[in-house]
């Protein structure tokens, strides 16, 4: 018998930390079964008060170990919501991006995601429901020195819209996140608290901030509502308004 739509697994990439991790946590705060994929397990595993969490430990770079995730999701999983959160970044501008840059960036912010949606989907149209919503960047509207990133980040935005067309008579939505700056250990780094360039990125967004983990997170949880079935083919940008305000290449 089909479980419910609320008891199916919730399959969450990249969640060891930062906006993956905010994600799945987020999700399993309210009881649900999510599974995560990627090389270790979540910072929150074990912790107590949460809903089922499973771990696959896997590097979503490696086209062998890809295939092996998927044949799991078709077998061993019920799995009704996908998050493509797994993502790399090669700076780099268009004089000096390599074949190498585009290949190792665009196998993982968009091959992984399309083999895992292939292999949930026969599945999801069988049961006639499916959220799947895939990570995208306020950067693909312009971003200087991310040649690599941005173009792979914004193929995977017409992924969705192309999609969302195939798949929505069956009951199945698609979606993206597209996040603007987010403070994360990565992005802290980057930008430490205090630091005068940290202070240049929070002063070109109008809601003077950097954005939260638990920010993209609910963003993430309101497209994968069962409720949210009239809502498809969408790209909402979680960044404090910086996608209209001009404020580009931050």
């Amino acid at each position: 018998m089909t479980i419910q739509p609320e008891k199916q697994t919730v399959v969450v990439t990249g969640a060891s930390s930062g906006i993956g991790a905010a994600i799945a946590l987020h999700l399993a705060q309210q009881g649900r079964h999510v599974l995560t994929v990627q090389r270790s397990a979540p910072e929150f595993m074990g912790k107590q008060g949460l809903g089922f969490i499973d771990f696959i430990a896997a590097d979503l770079t490696k086209t062998e170990v890809v295939r092996d995730v998927c044949e799991a999701l078709k077998y061993r999983y019920e799995v009704g919501y996908l998050v493509n959160n797994a993502g790399t970044n090669r700076p780099g501008g268009i004089d000096t991006v390599t074949g190498e840059d585009l290949d190792v960036v665009w196998s993982l912010n968009l091959k992984t995601p399309t083999a895992l949606i292939q292999a949930v989907l026969p599945g999801m149209r069988t049961r006639g429901f499916g959220r799947i919503v895939n990570i995208s960047s306020r950067a693909i509207l312009g971003k200087t020195e991310r040649i690599a990133y941005v173009s792979s980040k914004g193929a995977l935005v017409a992924l969705t819209r192309s999609l969302c067309l195939e798949v929505a008579a069956d009951g199945i939505t698609v979606n993206t996140v597209a996040p603007g700056p987010v403070s994360t250990a990565l992005f802290d780094n980057g930008h430490p608290v205090g630091s005068e360039k940290r202070a240049k990125v929070i002063a070109s967004v109008p809601v003077k901030r950097v954005g939260l983990p638990i920010d993209i997170a609910r963003s993430v949880a309101f497209f994968l509502s069962p409720d949210s079935g009239f809502i498809t083919g969408q790209t909402l940008f979680v960044c404090g308004g910086l996608s209209v305000s001009g404020s580009g290449g931050v």
